[in-house]
């Protein structure tokens, strides 16, 4: 494993890619790049990492933002609790270590957001220290590097992986040993067709000796995902419209939607039920409004990582509604500064695109 670390660590050096976070040992800038790059492409972070870092350039500038300023900077890059948990961890950082990023990995550890694996990559990069680390890419080169045959989404065959790389961490080198697997993963060893005949450590490779390199990693066999179909409601009134603030935990969090609610039959006939049950709203249908015609805002569909959801999006007219704390009327020209999901995002276009025409 010597050999193997050394050739990974000479060829990493010459081919490291340039990304804004590299060579740079700010845990709090470690920190941010790999929250962000959870289930998330290299590509589309890097310009959220760059705004992120413009606005909140450490972590007391992150502590003193307001959530809705957090929850705008990370809109479009889903999966929101990160950005909720780092904003948290923000604050229990300065008031908890005077604005230090704990260099011990228990107190690390019991920041919100952080697992074992942002731990492993914020020891080894920005503290040097002799940890290891588990991303989507190191997974995947180490189940051909042993070739695995557990699925690396179980328990089972988590535990092997975390094993593996404790085992084969290079002393004094885990920082660059750990990036250098990242890199191997995303440039050559990538999910399908892998470039073997360019890879640096392919006489190491066990999967490769076996000619399995194509049917590793194992996964589990995937579920069918649930398809749900919502009907939501847009109230304009005197340039304003109603938008809903959604709890600050689960799905979501935080953000804002237009007043909708999950139907069974058909959409139209099934709003106003579903929006009495959720917001204590007494809509009508606005007068020719339906999803043929020119004057609805349409369909709009998207797929989240455990479900997907079709939402019919109706104009309407408010008959009642009930003083929640959580309705408010916002201005038109300030739907942008609200943080929105995507689906809804998509309905604030259309109703901008409809004003301005």
């Amino acid at each position: 494993m010597k050999r193997l670390s050394s050739r990974l660590l000479s060829w990493y050096r010459k081919n490291k890619r340039t990304l804004p976070w590299r060579d740079r040992a700010d845990p709090y800038i470690v920190w941010v790049s790999e929250i962000m790059l959870q289930q998330t492409r290299v590509e589309a972070v890097i310009p959220y990492f760059e705004r992120w870092m413009r606005l909140f350039p450490d972590v007391r500038a992150l502590a003193m933002a307001s959530e809705q300023d957090v929850l705008n900077a990370w809109e479009g890059l889903g999966y929101y609790s990160r950005a909720r948990n780092l904003h948290k961890a923000a604050r229990l950082v300065v008031d908890g270590h005077d604005g230090e990023i704990p260099r011990d990995l228990e107190k690390l550890r019991k920041l919100p957001g952080i697992g074992r694996y942002t731990v492993g990559a914020i020891a080894s990069i920005a503290f040097n220290m002799d940890v290891s680390t588990l991303d989507g890419n190191i997974k995947r080169v180490y189940a051909r590097f042993f070739d695995v045959t557990e699925p690396i989404d179980s328990l089972a065959g988590e535990k092997i992986l975390w094993n593996l790389a404790d085992e084969n961490i290079p002393k004094g080198q885990a920082g660059d040993y750990n990036q250098a697997l990242m890199d191997l993963g995303a440039m050559i060893c990538v999910p399908k067709n892998p470039r073997c005949l360019i890879c640096p450590v392919m006489e190491f490779c066990k999967a490769r000796q076996n000619g399995t390199q194509e049917q590793r990693p194992v996964m589990k066999p995937k579920k069918d995902v649930p398809h749900y179909v919502h009907a939501a409601g847009i109230i304009i009134k005197r340039g304003k419209v109603l938008l809903a603030h959604r709890p600050s935990k689960g799905l979501l969090g935080g953000m804002w939607e237009f007043p909708n609610g999950r139907v069974i039959g058909e959409p139209a006939k099934e709003l106003a039920k579903a929006l009495k049950t959720g917001y204590q709203l007494k809509l009508r249908l606005k007068q020719g409004a339906n999803i043929q015609n020119k004057t609805a805002l349409g369909v709009v569909q998207h797929a989240y990582s455990h479900f997907k959801v079709t939402v019919y999006a109706f104009e309407c007219e408010l008959v009642s509604m009930s003083k929640d704390k959580n309705l408010k009327w916002i201005s038109l020209k300030e739907l942008d500064k609200y943080p929105m999901g995507k689906i809804d995002r998509q309905i604030a276009h259309r109703i901008g695109q409809q004003n301005r025409t």
